[in-house]
């Protein structure tokens, strides 16, 4: 069984830096994907970021390319996305995800297989 943890949410003032941490424990079966999404209230999920485990590739949602950056730590098994000039509409909470059995970069939610519980990051005057 595949177990996600997110954890380094938190408050942060417009302009400021937030960097969140999803910790990987379990087997996973072949190359895979691991992505960040987010859900604000009343509002759709969102793909923000993913990486593959074969080659390190990365992809980024339109709306954080330039400010966000995503990256991982083999040896802990650990996935971030640091969050740069983060804005207001960044507020939302914050899900990691794995796409199992691919090594195809994706960042539609409906493919990935395991989730953590999220982490609320909330940015705010």
């Amino acid at each position: 069984q595949v177990q996600l943890v997110e954890s380094g949410g938190g408050w942060v003032q417009p302009g400021g830096s937030l960097r969140v941490s999803c910790a990987v424990s379990g087997s996973i079966s072949g190359d895979y994907v691991i992505g960040w999404f987010r859900q604000a209230p009343e509002k759709e999920r969102e793909g923000v970021a993913c990486i593959s485990s074969r080659d390190g590739m990365t992809y980024y949602g339109d709306s954080v390319k330039g400010r966000f950056t995503i990256s991982r730590d083999n040896v802990k098994n650990t996935v971030y996305l640091q969050m740069n000039n983060l804005k207001p509409e960044d507020t939302a909470v914050y899900y990691c995800a794995v796409d199992e059995n691919t090594p195809v970069i994706r960042l539609r939610s409906w493919y990935y297989d395991y989730w953590g519980q999220g982490t609320q990051v909330t940015v705010s005057s």
